[in-house]
């Protein structure tokens, strides 16, 4: 892991087409502005696991076979 230092207005690079700046800083709280093209999808950690998941549970075992049989 990369740990870096931003201070308020200042940014770092990804891939260089994704923009992370720092918009402001209250306490404990980091508010964080994502430039990135629209094919990029960007979520917010707990979301893309709530995602994965999701597709996880679709794709298990018990459904494949109940669509085998719906199937035939």
């Amino acid at each position: 892991m990369l740990a870096l230092s931003r201070k308020k207005n200042e940014a770092l690079v990804i891939n260089n087409n994704v923009e992370i700046t720092v918009l402001e800083i209250k306490g404990e709280q980091v508010k964080l502005g994502i430039s990135a093209p629209r094919e990029v999808p960007v979520y917010r950690k707990e979301v893309y696991e709530q995602i994965q998941d999701a597709n996880q549970e679709s794709v298990n075992v018990d459904g494949i076979e109940a669509l085998r049989n719906l199937l035939g």
